[in-house]
This record gives structure tokens, C-alpha cells and sequence, in this order.
């Protein structure tokens, strides 16, 4: 297949145009007329997903996160982010970025993070044009279940990182109706309070608006690594790939760990707080 049959597929899937304006999406680098045999899916575009496209002999490195968000004058080697588009194209394999895009289709990565929660999906947490699209996703567990365990199904479903999962609220809270959030989500604290959720599941939390959700009497929070919790989204798009052309196109999904964070240690001392 060429490169553009496969990027025919994924605008389809996650259209260009609903992409936040902000937002930089699509094919970085790589000639749309190249032959693709091979496909890597992975959240980062970093040098440790780069070596993995490249040493298994993929032609195109398909990522959920932008490379080049910000605009820039020139991509030359000597920089980070300009030595991994030279040694992309160096290496005969494309870069293309799906991003808000990819949040707010149906299915997109907020569905991805629901079904490996294990949620029944009944509608986006904010609305998009069309129906069923949006930011976020609202679903319902098949029994309610305390917080603690909830936090635990959450850790168990995503893939393991430093930072864990943390939850806040009463551990007992009974919590059966859920919002959920891939990426960074504390924006849409608001909007998961009026949806009437018993938890919102989401990256990035800061401790201000947490305390301050809390105590307003805003639904248990869940807070995951913004890594993990769009890593199911991966699966979900090299499935779109595998549907569209079967055994044509290989479609793999990347096993490197790239969330940021490499140590974590929890205090020995005796504390004495309550």
C-alpha cells in the first residue's frame, strides 16, 4: 500500500478538521507516493519509539502525540526534535500525528481508555458536532464498586508506570457511573461534576483544582499517568489499519514505556500526620 492510502484510512477515522486549532496534526514527515508494509503506533514520537519503528522495519510511525506542536524555523539535526525527523527520513519511514483529533472521534482515545476500564459507553462527557464525538466519555460499570477497588481495576487495566494511580475521595464511595478523560483532563473537572458521575478518570490533575473539586462535593477523581491512560488508544487505531487492509499492511503496536517519569520513591520516615 502507499503511504497516502494509509493516511486516506486514518483522516476517515480521525478527521483533520476536528483537531483543536491549536493543535498540529497529520504527516510530519515522509513521501505520501512510498510503498508502506509496515506500521508502528505509539503515544510518543521519541527517540526510543524512532529506534523501535526503524530497527523493525516500519515505514510509517504512526503517533498519537504531536512532534512539532509549536512552530518552528527549521528541523536541523543538531536539535532534538529535528534529529528525529532526520533520522526518520533518513531511515525511509514516515511520521503522522493524530491528536485532538483522535480525542474527540468516535472511537477515539477516550473510548480506548473506557473499554479497558471495563465501562459500557453511553456518550461523550462534552459534546462534539456530530453525534457521539467529543471530549471524554461517560459509562457505566455492570455493578457499583467502593473507590479502592475501582482505583485497583484502574491500575490493573493500564499499563504500569512510576507515578501509579491515585484517587481521591472516600474509599468506600460507591462508584458506578464514570467520566473519563485520555490525557490531560482537569479542565473538564467542571463539566464531569455536572454530568453527576460517581468518578472521573483522567491525567495530569493538579492539587489545587483537585482539593478544590473535592470539596465542592465534585464526583471521586482517579488520576493516572497521561502516558497510560492514551496507551489504549494505540490498539484502537492499529485495529482501524488491520480492518482497512487486512494482511497487507503489519500493524504493530509499540512496547516502549514512554512515560516520562523513571523513579519513584515512597518516604520511610515516620510521619506522624494524620
Amino acid at each position: 500500500m502507499k503511504l497516502a492510502d494509509v493516511i486516506a484510512v486514518l483522516e476517515s477515522a480521525y478527521p483533520p478538521k476536528t483537531a483543536e486549532s491549536w493543535d498540529a496534526v497529520g504527516l510530519v514527515c515522509g513521501d505520501p507516493g512510498e510503498e508502506v508494509t509496515r506500521v508502528l503506533v505509539c503515544v510518543d514520537p521519541t527517540s526510543s519509539t524512532v529506534d523501535e519503528a526503524l530497527e523493525g522495519g516500519a515505514q510509517l510511525l504512526l503517533a498519537h502525540h504531536p512532534l512539532l506542536l509549536r512552530g518552528v524555523n527549521g528541523v536541523p539535526a543538531d536539535e532534538p526534535k529535528g534529529a528525529l525527523v532526520h533520522r526518520l527520513i533518513r531511515g525511509g519511514a514516515a511520521l503522522y500525528c493524530a491528536h485532538t483529533n483522535a480525542d474527540s472521534a468516535l472511537p477515539g482515545v477516550s473510548d480506548a481508555l473506557a473499554q479497558a476500564i471495563g465501562l459500557t459507553v453511553t456518550g461523550p462527557l462534552e459534546a462534539g458536532e456530530e453525534s457521539g464525538t467529543g471530549i471524554g466519555r461517560i459509562g457505566e460499570l455492570a455493578a457499583p464498586e467502593p473507590l479502592s477497588a475501582f482505583a485497583q481495576r484502574v491500575a490493573d487495566a493500564l499499563p504500569v508506570t512510576v507515578q501509579g494511580v491515585r484517587a481521591a475521595g472516600d474509599p468506600d464511595r460507591p462508584i458506578r457511573r464514570v467520566a473519563v478523560c485520555g490525557g490531560a483532563g482537569d479542565s473538564y473537572l467542571a463539566t464531569a461534576k455536572r454530568a453527576g458521575v460517581d468518578a472521573y478518570v483522567t491525567a495530569d490533575l493538579r492539587h489545587h483544582p483537585a482539593s478544590e473539586h473535592i470539596e465542592s462535593g465534585g464526583p471521586a477523581l482517579v488520576d493516572v499517568a497521561h502516558w497510560a491512560s492514551e496507551w489504549p488508544w494505540c490498539e484502537q487505531a492499529a485495529e482501524i489499519l488491520r480492518s482497512a487492509f487486512g494482511g497487507r499492511v503489519d500493524v504493530l503496536v509499540s512496547t516502549r514505556r514512554t512515560d516520562p517519569w523513571t523513579v519513584g520513591a515512597t518516604s520511610t520516615a515516620a510521619g506522624g500526620l494524620a
